[in-house]
């Protein structure tokens, strides 16, 4: 009898004598004999274990790939145990370290800013500016790795709030008054940065 491999799963490609499958990202004609012993063709789309066989992937959005941390269901008791007391409350408490008081506030060192919570790259050298504000300030992140949302903490300042799109980390806020090329000033606390240098 004759089969289909597909990786580790072995198909048979001829069910009975009468009836004949290919499995195929396209819908096969199937012959099948009829009562009357007439072969008639039908059209069918072969499923496997419930997924379309075809030749690009699809993936379910809603199932984690591999060695992918689910940030969202982390304790705070178990963030306290990962972090210091000072990245606990600015990262996850969305506190704001003082002015001129944070490691990387004049720090020149080329290389790559990454969440001091999950490890994902945020910031490049490159877009790093003197803002004169005490605090690290970029005017670009790198790819969609930030994100934003509105923050009414303080009453008549809504502000943007900076947040690590892994994570969620709060990492600072965002203004409109950064230089060119994108007009941002991306205003981010120490504390939620680790420097990995070139």
């Amino acid at each position: 009898m004759a089969s289909l491999n597909l990786g580790n799963l072995c198909f048979p490609t001829r069910i009975s004598s009468k009836t004949h499958f290919v499995l195929s990202s396209q819908p096969q004609f199937v012959s099948f004999s009829g009562a009357l012993g007439k072969p008639s063709r039908q059209k069918v789309s072969t499923r496997v274990m419930g997924c379309c066989i075809s030749s690009s992937s699809h993936r379910p959005e809603n199932i984690q790939e591999a060695g992918k941390v689910d940030y969202s269901s982390i304790s705070d008791q178990e963030w306290k145990k990962r972090l210091t007391e000072e990245q606990f409350y600015i990262t996850r408490q969305k506190g704001t370290e003082r002015a001129f008081d944070g490691k990387y506030w004049n720090t020149k060192t080329p290389g790559t800013y990454h969440c001091i919570c999950c490890d994902t790259p945020l910031f490049e050298s490159s877009t790093k500016f003197e803002s004169g504000t005490g605090w690290p300030s970029y005017y670009q992140p790198i790819g969609n790795n930030v994100k934003s949302k509105l923050d009414l903490s303080i009453i008549l300042m809504p502000r943007q709030e900076v947040l690590c799109a892994t994570c969620d980390a709060h990492l600072g806020h965002v203004f409109d008054d950064g230089p060119p090329p994108t007009g941002k000033r991306y205003c981010i606390n120490s504390a939620s940065l680790k420097l990995k240098p070139e």
